[in-house]
């Protein structure tokens, strides 16, 4: 995995050994909630299972972030990953689509478990690493005011949370700074193995259309996501839609240059492959951003290496990518890249920035929280999308929602971290975790111009990375003056 800072390694990687492996009380939990799914789903009990989920999911929760804040973070993104689908399955076994479950709870109320580290170690913010986690809250913060007097506060309290999460959970990585080697592996582990779980459920997907996967679709009405017959669907595997689903890939992709595991090629195969299927092409380009920024970071080993695994990649999916039925869906989509004339999609979000850019940039106050995405349903009585309920753009979003007070204040910290990530990551070079996520970070940031990637599974991966960097320069610096004062003593 990635290379320790030499001062104190020995100890590191023992603590790091010892909480991946962890014993029965970190992994038990977890373990316990997922046979009990299973147990339900297997015995048609739907109905509980919708109430239960949330509930011992929470509690799982609770108990690994005070026992194993680290396996806390693999916890939370297994969430993300599989809830969707054990929403569907419960469904299914109901026999009907309900619109809304309480299940889909369960991944935003855990992740939200971490703002009790904002409130554990709230001195942070008065610290210099901190300032910038102060001026995004004070950005949201403003944002939210103007939203309960637009939208109304239970759709700007929706909305707050979306923009919230990903930050609160940067600011328990960085306020757990001891524990990098265990973030770092954990975070590493969870990638690969839900690489390898969601890109082989992404095939059968895509080859057979599982029919509680064809219930969801109908029952939603998501035709952006094809139709719910074998080899017409665009890819989402566990996830609620193939954007957060390829988000999730691309991060898995790139975190494969950080792990030692043998199975991570197979995950990757499979990880691309769907991904690939997937079709969302704004991910396509961040992750070949990622690579770029990777080789450029990297020394001549690493880049052979990088260069060799996508040759492998390459080897493996495109004659595969190239045969029949997904060869037409494939260059469908590719063309559209090529001949952006014909691309109806491309031809809509230039009309959105040239018709509304105007209204976005010159909105000073700005339309606050609840103003934009999902949340505008619940500003209505009828539980529809509000006029803005689909927005394209993450350039325009942010001003449109923060105004200028507050996204003068939002950007800059978003600003200022990345600029300490990339400062950082030069005096850790031979760190491949770092390495990794300062690209993650840049490209997903660089993805604004498609969607707000500052939320939702795409803030998750930003603001997971930027903080895991910063931690592990932090632990350097620890690990030196740990050293220092040892070797003071001893003179």
């Amino acid at each position: 995995m990635s290379t320790l800072p030499r001062a104190g390694t020995a100890a590191a990687h023992n603590g790091a050994a010892r909480v991946v492996s962890g014993g029965p009380q970190e992994w038990l939990p977890p373990l316990l909630l997922w046979l009990v799914t299973a147990a339900l789903i297997a015995a048609h009990q739907g109905t509980v299972l919708t109430l239960a989920f949330p509930v011992l999911a929470i509690l799982t929760g609770l108990w690994l972030y005070f026992r194993s804040p680290a396996r806390y973070i693999g916890f939370m993104w297994w969430l993300w990953f599989l809830s969707p689908e054990v929403r569907r399955l419960a469904d299914w076994s109901k026999g009907s689509f309900t619109p809304t479950s309480l299940i889909q709870v369960a991944p935003l109320a855990v992740t939200m478990i971490s703002a009790l580290s904002l409130l554990r170690y709230y001195k942070l913010l008065a610290q210099r690493r901190g300032l910038p986690v102060l001026l995004i809250l004070l950005g949201l913060v403003y944002a939210f005011l103007v939203g309960v007097m637009s939208s109304g506060p239970l759709a700007a309290t929706y909305d707050l949370a979306n923009w919230l999460y990903p930050i609160l959970i940067g600011f328990h990585i960085m306020a757990h700074t001891r524990q990098y080697p265990q973030y770092r592996d954990t975070i590493v582990n969870t990638f690969i193995w839900g690489m390898l779980v969601m890109g082989a459920y992404g095939l059968v997907q895509f080859f057979i259309m599982p029919s509680w996967d064809a219930l969801w679709m109908l029952g939603s009405q998501m035709n952006s996501q094809g139709d719910p017959v074998p080899m017409g669907v665009r890819v989402f595997s566990t996830m609620n839609s193939s954007g957060p689903f390829a988000f999730a890939m691309m991060g898995a992709m790139v975190f494969v240059m950080a792990a030692t595991h043998r199975v991570r090629w197979i995950a990757a195969a499979l990880g691309f492959f769907s991904f690939a299927l997937s079709l969302v092409r704004s991910t396509w380009g961040g992750w070949v951003i990622a690579l770029l920024i990777q080789l450029v970071k990297s020394n001549n080993r690493v880049r052979v290496r990088i260069v060799g695994s996508a040759v492998l990649l390459a080897g493996l999916c495109v004659p595969l990518l190239a045969v029949g039925p997904v060869a037409e869906r494939m260059q469908a989509r590719l063309n559209t890249i090529v001949n952006l004339n014909d691309d109806q999609s491309y031809a809509a979000r230039n009309e959105f920035y040239a018709n509304f850019a105007k209204t976005a940039f010159t909105d000073v106050s700005g339309e606050g929280m609840g103003a934009t995405g999902t949340s505008t349903k619940l500003s209505n009585d009828g539980g529809q999308l509000g006029q803005y309920g689909n927005f394209d753009s993450g350039v325009m979003n942010i001003p449109f929602v923060l105004g200028w007070p507050g996204t003068l204040l939002y950007m800059s910290g978003i600003v200022w971290l990345l600029t300490r990530a990339v400062l950082a990551s030069f005096r850790l070079r031979h760190d491949k975790f770092v390495s990794a996520c300062l690209s993650l970070s840049l490209a997903t940031f660089a993805m604004l111009v498609f969607t707000n990637s500052l939320v939702g599974t795409g803030g998750l991966l930003l603001f997971m990375s930027v903080f895991s960097i910063l931690s592990a320069v932090h632990y350097e610096k620890m690990n030196r003056r740990r050293t220092l004062s040892i070797h003071g003593g001893t003179d």
